[in-house]
């Protein structure tokens, strides 16, 4: 693995302005998080808020039929198309170099406003930027408790806490390169979010797990607002109820969920918060307080109690 480049690439020039059904703009709004941090909670919510808006009222959003307002920028198709060879036998600047592009494309068969779910930090990687700004109407952050997101982590790669609490301390961590994508960039949890928030901008907008979880009503009514979707709160509510974690875990139980890892069990596991003060030793809240304290104290996670662990 590389290190990816800490510097940070210009903000979005523009926000989207009056996202929704009709008269979308056009561009990428991304949907960006460290893995395992609510992203996919997200996208289910602005899918069926979408749908009811769209005046589909009488059914919830397949969690498996998500490409029809969000899609990935990381299929090793689109890749191939201008690498003319498999992605797997790739050098890594290689698809760096047509990251843009494939961003680029998206946008333009995209009509309005191209939702895409990204784990990418916002780092520049081998000299190319993960996010292509030309392209770029705005973006959608969250965040999480780093010592909520090892357990959830660990899970998601079928590997022990530990492994993943390293993983998560790794700067430029990139995924693997597959026959279906070519890899991210993570790098360390507090890099990847320190890259999406230590530059406020009106076009990113960062919402927390812990809220989504505590105040479903004000964090997605807040959300739908930036983006400029204008629900009822009867609206609000539906979409939110349809999107609570009780119906994902239904419908991946009955139907799977496609973007679940070979390895993982299931995707949708547990969706709390404090999972931590009863899974993880001392030693490991030790050691992600040590790594990632800077970026847990400005949102919050950096409790009395953990203060002295720095």
């Amino acid at each position: 693995m590389s290190d990816a480049a800490e510097a940070q690439a210009a903000p979005p020039a523009a926000a989207p302005a009056q996202a929704g059904p009709k008269n979308a703009p056009t561009g990428i709004l991304w949907l960006a998080s460290y893995p395992k941090s609510g992203n996919t909670w997200t996208r289910t919510f602005l899918h069926n808020l979408l749908k009811i808006l769209e005046g589909d009222e009488d059914d919830e959003q397949d969690i498996n039929a998500m490409n029809e307002f969000t899609t990935w920028d990381i299929s090793a198709k689109q890749y191939e198309i201008h690498l003319g060879k498999p992605a797997k036998e790739c050098d890594r600047a290689e698809i760096a170099k047509v990251r843009p592009i494939v961003q680029k494309e998206i946008a333009e068969r995209t009509e309005g406003l191209a939702m895409i779910k990204t784990h990418h930090a916002l780092v520049m990687d081998r000299g190319v930027p993960t996010i292509n700004f030309a392209v770029t109407s705005g973006a959608v952050y969250i965040v999480r408790n780093p010592l909520d997101v090892a357990i959830s982590f660990s899970h998601h790669m079928s590997t022990t806490i530990d492994i993943a609490i390293a993983e998560m301390a790794q700067k430029g961590l990139e995924t693997g390169v597959s026959d279906k994508s070519v890899y991210e960039v993570y790098g360390s949890w507090s890099q990847h979010v320190e890259s999406w928030t230590r530059k406020p901008h009106r076009t990113v907008y960062v919402q927390r797990y812990e809220d989504m979880l505590n105040d479903p009503v004000k964090t997605f009514g807040a959300l739908a607002r930036h983006l400029l979707l204008r629900p009822t709160p009867e609206q609000l509510q539906k979409a939110i109820e349809r999107s609570e974690f009780k119906n994902l875990q239904k419908q991946e139980a009955k139907e799977g969920f496609r973007e679940k890892p070979e390895k993982a069990q299931k995707f949708f596991r547990e969706g709390k918060a404090g999972q931590w003060k009863e899974q993880l030793s001392r030693r490991q809240i030790r050691r992600i307080v040590k790594d990632h304290h800077q970026q847990m104290e400005r949102f919050g996670y950096l409790t009395e109690d953990l203060k002295h662990l720095v």
